[in-house]
C-alpha cells in the first residue's frame, strides 16, 4: 500500500508549473479514435488516468508514442472489439469511449464506468442523445452495447435536461461523423468542452459554438491527423493557488488562464486573499486576517464543483463562520470528517457544509475518499502541526502530475512511500 507522508508547518515558496488539464485529456484521448490518421497531444499531464487512457488505446490496437508531456496516438490499427473492462471500470471518463466507437464504427460494447463515488451521476443524458441520433441500447451483464445496427449515425436535435460537461462532450463525439446535422441546446460550457471542439475542428470537424449554450456540429466523412495543445488545468492552479493562500510565504505559480478561474478568484478576493495576476501567472502573497465566506458551486463559469474540495482547508484559516453548499454532487463532502480528525471546526448539516474558523489542524492519518477530497487532505497536511499521514492516495495521483516533486520544489517536506 502506498501513502503519503506529510511533517507540516513548513511554508511553501517559490515557484510551480500547472500541468495540462485532465478533465480535457480524459476526453481527448477517446477523442483521436475518430481521426484517420496520426494526432499528437502536448502538454499531457503525468497521471494515472492518461497511464489507463493510453493502455486502453493499446489494448484496442492504437499505436502510441510517449514523450514526457507529448503523446502521439495513430488510432487507425484501433478494432471494433468489447472494452477491457478492467481498466474501463476504473475510470469515470471511459464514458467517452461511447461516443468516440459510435462515431467510428456505429457501435460500442463498454463497461460501466467508474471514478470517485460523488453521488449519483447518472449517464441518461448521454444515452438520450444517442438514442436521438439512432444507436440502440442493451446490457450485458456489466457492459453497455450502442448499436446503430448498420445505419449511420444521424444528426439530431438534443435539449440537455440538465446542464453536463460529459453529456456534451459525448454527443460531440458522436456527432462529428453523423450524417447531417446536430444541435445540442443547454450544453455546458466549460473550457474543457472548447479544448475537444477546437482538437476536433483542427481533425476536420465542424464544430461551432463551444463554450455557449448551443453548440451545432455538421457531420463529416474524414478527420485528418492534427497536433494539440493541451488548456492548463484549472483545477490543479486552483488547488495551488488555495494551499499558497494557506500556506505560503510568496508563491508564483505559472501557465494559469485567469479567465477560467473568474468565479474562484472572486471568492478569494472576498476572503481578502491578496495575489498579482500576471497574463499567464499568478502570484499569491503571504495572507492574514482572512475572512470566512460561503460558496455555492455551479455549473462554468460559476463556482466549480472540483474546487469546493480543495478551497475547504484555505477557508479553515478563515476569521468567522461559513458554509459550502455543492449543488453538482450531493455526497462531495466525504473529506469533512476526515478534516475534523485533524481538528478543524466543520461539520455537514443538512447537506451543507459548515465551518467555524480559524482552526488550528493537528496531523493525523486520514484517507483520501476522492480525487479532490485528496488534495484538500495534502493541503490541511501542509497547514497541520505534526505528522499527517494519507492513505487511498491513488484517488490523489489521478489528477494531479508530480504532485510530491512540485510541493517538495516549493519547500513542503512530503514524501510518497511503499508500506
Amino acid at each position: 500500500m502506498r501513502k503519503i507522508i506529510i511533517n507540516g508547518g513548513k511554508p511553501l515558496s517559490g515557484e510551480v508549473a500547472v500541468s495540462g488539464a485532465k478533465n480535457s485529456v480524459v476526453a481527448l484521448i477517446p477523442a483521436i479514435i475518430l481521426a484517420d490518421d496520426i494526432v499528437t497531444l502536448d502538454g499531457v499531464p503525468a497521471i494515472s488516468d492518461v497511464d489507463s487512457l493510453v493502455e486502453i488505446m493499446e489494448i484496442m490496437g492504437a499505436k502510441v508514442k510517449r514523450d514526457g508531456e507529448t503523446l502521439e496516438i495513430d488510432p487507425r490499427g484501433v478494432k471494433d472489439m468489447p472494452m477491457p473492462f478492467g481498466k474501463i471500470n476504473s475510470l469515470r471518463a471511459s464514458y467517452y469511449f461511447y461516443g468516440s466507437l459510435l462515431g467510428r464504427f456505429g457501435q460500442a460494447v463498454v463497461g460501466l464506468p467508474g471514478g470517485c463515488d460523488l453521488g449519483p451521476r447518472p449517464i441518461d443524458l448521454h444515452l438520450k442523445a444517442f438514442e436521438a441520433m439512432g444507436a440502440s441500447i442493451s446490457y450485458e451483464e456489466e457492459a453497455m452495447r450502442l448499436a446503430t445496427d448498420g445505419r449511420a449515425m444521424q444528426g439530431a436535435h438534443i435539449y440537455m435536461d440538465t446542464v453536463s460537461v460529459g453529456a456534451t462532450i459525448n454527443t460531440m463525439l458522436a456527432a462529428v461523423k453523423a450524417q447531417g446535422r446536430t444541435v445540442i441546446e443547454n450544453a455546458a460550457r466549460e473550457p474543457e468542452i472548447i479544448d475537444v471542439a477546437t482538437l476536433l475542428n483542427n481533425m476536420g470537424a465542424h464544430v461551432r459554438g463551444a463554450g455557449t449554450n448551443i453548440i451545432t456540429i455538421d457531420g463529416v466523412d474524414r478527420l485528418g491527423g492534427t497536433r494539440h495543445q493541451v488548456i492548463p488545468d484549472r483545477i490543479e492552479a486552483g488547488t495551488y493557488i488555495a494551499m499558497a493562500a494557506a500556506i505560503g510565504e510568496g508563491v508564483r505559480i505559472t501557465n494559469v488562464l485567469y479567465e477560467h478561474l473568474d468565479s474562484f478568484i472572486s471568492k478569494l478576493e472576498e476572503m481578502g486573499v491578496r495575489m498579482t495576476v500576471d497574463e499567464d501567472a499568478i502570484f499569491v502573497e503571504k495572507q492574514d486576517n482572512l475572512k470566512a465566506i460561503s460558496v455555492r458551486t455551479a455549473p462554468y463559469p460559476g463556482f466549480a464543483t472540483d474546487l469546493q474540495q480543495p478551497i475547504t482547508p484555505l477557508l479553515l484559516t478563515a476569521h468567522g463562520r461559513g458554509s459550502i453548499l455543492d449543488t453538482i454532487y450531493e455526497k462531495r463532502v466525504n473529506h469533512v470528517p476526515e478534516l475534523a480528525r485533524m481538528g478543524a471546526d466543520i461539520s455537514v448539516l443538512g447537506g451543507k457544509i459548515v465551518y467555524n474558523g480559524p482552526s488550528q489542524l493537528t496531523g493525523a492519518a486520514v484517507k483520501a475518499t476522492d480525487l479532490r477530497a485528496g488534495a484538500a487532505l495534502v493541503t490541511a497536511g501542509l497547514m497541520a502541526q505534526g505528522r499527517t499521514e494519507i492513505t487511498n492516495i491513488e484517488f490523489i495521483l489521478r489528477g494531479y502530475a508530480n504532485i510530491i516533486e512540485k510541493l517538495t520544489a516549493l519547500g513542503a517536506d512530503i514524501q510518497l512511500v511503499e508500506d
